[in-house]
């Protein structure tokens, strides 16, 4: 699952360093010194000054005496992604509609190296729990999401995932051995959809199903979560799956019109 494909000869180191150190940058570590930034990145003092240099003066990067953060021009690059592949007239219209009827909080996800990426997200959820908004991304295998994806993969590609990511304990629901993981996501595929309580954060429960292309292929996932506690994954089966796997086939369709889109989620 992970990108382990060489590098061409036009392949651009400078480019490649600098977006690592962009990267780098997250809740954990909104702001660094440059030999925070080095040692993060895995690069020399020396290389990461001149791309951070180089960021800051395109206006990617500021500095606040000896420490570094991220700039909001940065959010261009994301928002250039979401018009382009026309997110918000293609997914959250579905996604909205997934909202409005059962409330909570709905997202459309696609597989990132070994994580979910949010590609779109809608909440009326107000309590402090993980952050799911467009952009995030968690490890797979703790999001009904990623098990969904997982799933659509094949088996190969599963053992190869599970062999290489060592699972972290993110709450003590989350489950990290691989064996049972992999049960979890052959379950899934059998299925047709997945569950998960409490493997992210405490709190959320949560259902997901694929989002198949007109020739089969799951190229994303659609899920909907509750507040564990007020909802069971039974109950999210039996009262919201028929409704997400009917906005998961409209999105499905829709991807037949907008090829970008099928290219951004999944080829």
């Amino acid at each position: 699952m992970a990108d382990s494909r060489e590098k061409p000869a036009e392949f651009v180191e400078a480019l490649a360093k600098g977006i690592a150190i962009l990267e780098a940058f997250d809740a954990e570590t909104p702001e660094m010194t440059l030999s925070q930034v080095s040692r993060k990145v895995g690069l020399s003092p020396a290389a990461a000054r001149r791309s951070l240099i180089t960021l800051e003066t395109l206006g990617y990067i500021g500095r606040r005496e000896k420490r570094f953060h991220l700039r909001p021009k940065l959010m261009a690059l994301g928002s250039a992604f979401y018009f382009s592949a026309r997110i918000d007239e293609i997914l959250q219209e579905d996604v909205q509609r997934v909202v409005e009827k059962f409330g909570d909080a709905s997202s459309v996800g696609t597989l990132d190296g070994q994580d979910v990426i949010y590609v779109a997200h809608r909440s009326v959820q107000r309590a402090r729990r993980a952050l799911a908004v467009a952009g995030a991304r968690y490890p797979a295998y703790a999001t009904s999401m990623g098990r969904v994806l997982l799933a659509a993969r094949p088996d190969a590609e599963i053992d190869a995932y599970l062999a290489a990511y060592e699972p972290r304990q993110l709450t003590s629901k989350t489950c990290t051995n691989p064996k049972a993981l992999r049960a979890e996501i052959m379950v899934a595929r059998r299925d047709g959809y997945a569950t998960t309580v409490d493997q992210l954060d405490y709190g959320i429960t949560a259902l997901a199903v694929p989002i198949r292309a007109a020739d089969g292929t799951t190229v994303a996932a659609l899920n909907t979560s509750g507040y564990t506690g007020m909802v069971t994954p039974e109950q999210l089966v039996e009262e919201r799956l028929p409704e997400l796997q009917q906005a998961a086939s409209h999105i499905g369709h829709q991807l037949t019109r907008y090829p970008t889109l099928r290219a951004v989620l999944g080829g």
